[in-house]
């Protein structure tokens, strides 16, 4: 991605982008740290209809403007309406952006936390569709989609990485639900590469095991992309796996022949960069097809269902915090940001006061549930 750095940077004030709607750059707080990200909002944007969001992810030593101009998502948000955020990494120890997709404590840096308050924030500001939040993303920022999908998919309904597989260090992928999924990948990619190596999964045996997550039949639908571009010094292949007696495609997959580190369709050509598929445009293509309603019983939001008042204090709270109410209390529930379940507890003879202990938790986002009904979010500073 340095190249990428370099080059789209002497290109930026020369862009020539067609495109109508509006760029705005803003931050959040999270776990301590205020978090930046760059939003594009179409011009046919009014607020009165729900639309969708697609969260970009920049690759390793890359920002979210880069990835902006790189992907070159806005032509089709302008027509399609959605709205498309590009979230900043922060920076390892070499001074690098990066996502931390599993490869340090979360306790140092927790970008899951952060993407998913992320999506919450721009909810309060725009009328976003819950059950169509997407993610994509390059090299990198394919990686933290996959991890998004494994391992914390509440939010997320569907995913598409170009160049960017698992790290072989991670546990188990289990995201306990369908997670559609789209991989775009070169042969020639010396990053990240086709075959995989001892830190990263090939493109072959990242595909596989989602088509195994997502129980699809292996034996796919093929076709050769007609190879419109015979300048561009690579063709694609286009693979699509199904569930039984499902009509959509549930995984698919571009094998980029020849194709390097590049994201296909780019304007910007920084290697042997495919223009026989347009990726944007193909990932939108996939995404629009799905709503998170068809994989899970309901979008997480915080709600009120429970049979009497209900107090929670102190909220944001360091170590310790209370729960009281005027009706009985038997059971108790928080998970993290990601759905895991970090305390339950149940009580035979119930109680109306209880403390509770979080000293042992991360900072961040959690989700107390009260007798399953009440829902309330509390914040560990």
């Amino acid at each position: 991605m340095k190249s990428i750095l370099s080059f789209v940077l002497a290109l930026f004030s020369l862009s020539v982008f067609s495109q109508s709607g509006m760029t705005i750059t803003d931050s959040i707080l999270s776990n301590g740290v205020y978090r930046s990200y760059v939003l594009y909002v179409p011009a046919n944007y009014t607020g009165v209809g729900s639309v969708p969001l697609i969260l970009n992810l920049h690759g390793y030593t890359s920002n979210a403007v880069q990835q902006q101009l790189y992907s070159n998502f806005m032509p089709i948000a302008d027509t399609a309406g959605f709205l498309m955020v590009y979230p900043q990494g922060t920076k390892d120890t070499y001074g690098n952006p990066f996502w931390n997709a599993g490869i340090v404590s979360a306790s140092m840096v927790n970008d899951t936390l952060f993407l998913n308050q992320l999506i919450d924030s721009l909810k309060m500001s725009y009328n976003i569709d819950l059950s169509r939040v997407y993610m994509t993303g390059l090299s990198n920022g394919g990686f933290m989609s996959h991890y998004m999908a494994c391992f914390c998919n509440r939010k997320i309904t569907a995913i598409a990485s170009v160049a960017g597989t698992f790290f072989t260090f991670w546990p188990n992928c289990n995201p306990g639900r369908v997670v559609p999924m789209m991989h775009i990948h070169g042969t020639a990619d010396p990053t990240v590469p086709y075959y995989g190596n001892s830190t990263m999964t090939g493109a072959d045996t990242t595909v596989k095991r989602w088509i195994l997550k997502n129980t699809c039949n292996p034996s796919p639908s093929y076709s050769a992309v007609p190879n419109t571009n015979i300048s561009d010094g690579s063709t694609a292949e286009h693979f699509k796996y199904f569930k039984t007696g499902n009509p959509k495609s549930i995984v698919e997959f571009f094998k980029i022949n020849n194709g390097a580190h590049t994201w296909p369709g780019s304007p910007y050509i920084i290697g042997t960069t495919n223009q026989d598929i347009n990726a944007s445009a193909e990932i939108w293509r996939f995404f629009r097809q799905f709503s998170l309603t068809e994989f899970t019983t309901g979008i997480f939001d915080t709600k009120n269902d429970f049979n009497g008042s209900i107090a929670v204090y102190p909220n944001p709270l360091w170590d310790v915090f209370f729960v009281a109410s005027d009706n009985i209390i038997k059971t108790i529930e928080i998970t993290d940001a990601c759905g895991k379940i970090v305390l339950h507890e149940k009580f035979e003879n119930g109680k109306k006061r209880l403390s509770l202990n979080m000293q042992e938790l991360d900072r961040g986002m959690y989700i107390l549930r009260v007798n399953g009904t009440f829902v309330h979010k509390i914040i560990k500073q």
